[in-house]
């Protein structure tokens, strides 16, 4: 009765080829999920924190104009409580909308993007200054080495 078989899990044990993808699949995943804890650890220690201090990124002319959108869409449709709903209605008003309209938007945008420029501005020169002290405490240190050694080989050749 062993030999009437054709079908079922002894098929798939007599052929070598059937074997073989299956055994590197389970080799793979094992292999995998070592690389992938030692991977995790890596990321997260590369990971640089996030500044609560550094300027937001300032929105689009699409933004500017949902924050608007948002308020009047509630008013009209005050059942709708899907965010989706708020942001499909947006993104088809936005397609249909005129330039002229969208150019009242983009000019707020353009406003807003130079304020933020401004900000960075500054926030960049604060961070340069918090390290450059730093900085100078180590050129300092080098400069007290080399003056050592100097001090040194003047003495050598007198």
């Amino acid at each position: 009765m062993a030999g009437t078989r054709g079908k079922g899990k002894g098929a798939a044990k007599n052929t070598k080829e059937a074997l073989k993808p299956v055994d590197d699949r389970k080799v793979g995943k094992r292999k995998a999920a070592v690389a992938k804890s030692s991977q995790g650890k890596a990321k997260k220690e590369m990971k640089v924190k996030k500044d609560p201090n550094k300027p937001k990124r300032p929105p689009s002319a699409f933004f500017v104009f949902l924050e608007e959108f948002r308020s009047t869409f509630k008013k009209e449709n005050p059942n709708v409580k899907a965010v989706s709903a708020v942001g499909k209605a947006a993104g088809e008003k936005w397609k249909s909308m005129p330039e002229d309209e969208k150019s009242e938007y983009e000019a707020k945008a353009a406003k807003r993007k130079t304020e933020y420029e401004k900000q960075m501005n500054d926030y960049n020169k604060k961070q340069e200054e918090q390290h450059q002290p730093e900085d100078e405490e180590e050129d300092q240190e080098d400069e007290e080495e080399e003056d050592d050694d100097d001090d040194g080989d003047d003495d050598d050749d007198a």
